[in-house]
């Protein structure tokens, strides 16, 4: 137990450090010259050589790639995140101004679409090919197919705008949370609940279930103490892969509705082409990612011991 523990800690520590590389690469890799970037994000127009090489000093530039990158992780994990190009402020401060909203509507989302894809599957599974179960798949093959800010468009014109039902200028606040929440939890839930169906419906018609249906078992209890335990797994591992996607679909249903959080101050920086904003969010979700992957593969190992044997 220890030994695998320990090797999927080491392996989410790579994955961070090689997930730091390609965020750090995105301002010197991006075309154009980073100084004149960062001079005309700063609305400085048509900067002169003497003012783009000042900016290249000030900012490092003419260092070893190497050297950059080593600086830039240095500063990242002492809490500086850089200077926002269009404001000149410290980027962790605008960011963690914004950061209690978002985490508030995610927090929510996520409460919201675990709840809502087991419910669904459980039901889904316990009337297979029954009306409930069709009227669950039809549900799922549409929340599956359609992008998450087209519900967040037809919630805001019928629920909001039509029956006067919560609000289009949000405050951040918990209670304001729920639409947008409930939102993101029907897109998400729809992709969950057929994995979670479809592994109930393995379970229900495994050898050990119909052990447990010839000793008496209803349907009910076979379904609820055997086949959820085992098919929990396949379940949690696919909500601990969806997190990144959780959080970079946020920011569209953070606009629609005026979220204070931080998807519209991403759009604005990608807009602007604020290189340390866009940075810093791209790796607060990899992080992000990577810490909820690991919590998931750590919950796993304590669930199956199979999964403890040798280093996989």
């Amino acid at each position: 137990m220890i030994t695998a523990t320990v090797w999927r800690i080491v392996q989410a520590i790579a994955t961070a450090f090689a997930a730091s590389i390609v965020v750090w690469a995105i301002l010197p890799l991006a075309p154009g010259d980073p100084a004149t970037r960062v001079l005309l994000a700063r609305g400085v127009q048509d900067p002169t050589a003497a003012e783009i090489e000042v900016a290249r000093e000030v900012l490092g530039l003419n260092k070893p790639l190497l050297v950059q990158f080593w600086d830039w992780l240095g500063r990242v994990l002492q809490g500086d995140l850089g200077q926002s190009f269009t404001s000149r402020g410290s980027v962790t401060g605008e960011i963690l101004d914004r950061l209690p909203a978002t985490l508030i509507l995610l927090g929510t989302a996520l409460v919201v679409s675990i709840v809502l894809s087991m419910l669904l599957a459980l039901v889904a599974a316990y009337y297979r090919d029954r009306w409930p179960d069709r009227l669950i798949r039809f549900y799922t093959q549409i929340g599956a197919s359609l992008p998450t800010f087209i519900f967040g468009l037809l919630a805001l014109q019928f629920i909001i705008v039509g029956f006067n039902i919560g609000r289009v200028l949000s405050d951040g606040i918990w209670t304001a949370a729920l639409i947008p929440a409930f939102i993101i939890g029907i897109d998400r839930a729809a992709g969950w609940t057929q994995l979670l169906r479809a592994g109930l419906l393995e379970q229900m018609a495994s050898g050990y279930a119909d052990v447990a249906r010839t000793r008496g078992a209803t349907e009910r209890r076979i379904l609820l103490r055997h086949a959820l335990p085992n098919a929990v797994l396949p379940f949690l591992t696919a909500i601990g892969v969806s997190i990144g996607a959780l959080i970079g679909g946020a920011p569209l249903i953070e606009v629609i509705f005026t979220w204070p959080g931080l998807g519209a101050y991403l759009l604005e920086a990608l807009t602007a082409r604020n290189y340390p904003v866009i940075q810093a969010y791209v790796l607060i979700a990899a992080v992000s990612y990577v810490t909820a992957a690991l919590l998931i593969d750590l919950l796993a190992l304590a669930m199956d011991p199979r999964l403890r044997e040798g280093r996989r």
